[in-house]
């Protein structure tokens, strides 16, 4: 069964799915030993790892394609949902995006319909007109054909056109044939609700880490609301970063690790060094 096949089963199940956010091998293999199946390859998290900066589409398609193979050779099972933001260009980057990660076993891809290039300030998100992300997202869904790669279809208008053209819009992307939604920055509940209620029945897609500017339900009221699927793109990317400074912060006073740092042989055994050797049995030579 392909990927996207088992994401397709997966979604047909009456549970809410969890998708933890990864962004290079460590990370996929880390929410694969907690028992996770599905993960985001989230734009922000490949950001913030190989910039050491902002989500503010300066990450090109080549970076979040060789933060996919990662993700895909470190965790081969887990169920990715890719990250392709605004596809890279017009219609037909978006399809050349999707036919990529299509072909490299991604389950399903996110695509957007944010102005690209964006303006040179952090603020807003400015989106395309109605009728050209209409023909984006109709892009994304031909070329997903070639390989069933499921498609995320995610209107950013919210913030700077209303919640009745993002409304609309979740309408439009569900018509046009995009098997899963996602209406990013819901004031409340009510909007939430008129979001899933534009699916049509189709999945809907929600980011439940704290600290953004939009309604953030919990788990438990995310599926009460009717969400299928909820990502946490802060939940190990802001963890990671604090051990990170408590490691340095122990070092510059002195110590040789953090206190709350892994011992060396749980860190040796969640790296795969006696995996390695038992692999490597078979090919070593007598004597």
């Amino acid at each position: 069964m392909t990927a996207p096949d088992r994401l397709r089963a997966l979604l047909a199940k009456p549970d809410f799915v969890v998708m933890p956010a990864v962004w290079d091998g460590l990370t996929a293999k880390l929410t694969t030993g907690a028992g996770f199946s599905t993960a985001f390859l989230s734009g922000s998290c490949v950001a913030a790892s190989r910039l050491g900066g902002p989500d503010l589409d300066l990450i090109s398609f080549a970076e979040m394609f060789d933060s996919f193979n990662m993700v895909r050779g470190a965790a081969p099972d887990l169920l990715v949902l890719a990250d392709g933001d605004h596809g890279y260009g017009n219609a037909m980057n978006v399809q050349r995006t999707v036919r990529a990660y299509g072909r490299a076993g991604a389950a399903a891809i996110l695509i957007e319909d944010k102005i690209t290039p964006r303006a040179l300030t952090s603020a807003g998100k400015p989106c395309l007109p109605r009728e050209e992300a209409r023909m984006k997202i109709r892009a994304a869904v031909q070329a997903a054909k070639d390989s069933g790669v499921l498609v995320l279809a995610r209107t950013d208008c919210r913030p700077t056109q209303g919640i009745d053209e993002a409304v609309a819009r979740i309408g439009m992307f569900a018509a046009e044939g995009a098997d899963i939604l996602f209406l990013d920055s819901p004031a409340d509940d009510a909007e939430i609700r008129r979001g899933i209620a534009a699916a049509g029945g189709k999945p809907s897609f929600v980011v439940l880490s704290p600290g953004g500017a939009r309604a953030t339900p919990t788990q438990s009221q995310a599926a009460e609301l009717g969400f299928k699927i909820g990502t946490f793109p802060t939940g190990m990317l802001s963890p990671a970063a604090a051990g990170m400074q408590a490691g340095l912060a122990a070092i510059a006073a002195g110590a040789s690790e953090a206190a709350g740092a892994l011992p060396p042989a749980e860190l040796r055994a969640m790296l795969g060094y006696a995996d390695y050797d038992a692999e490597a049995k078979p090919f070593i030579l007598p004597g």
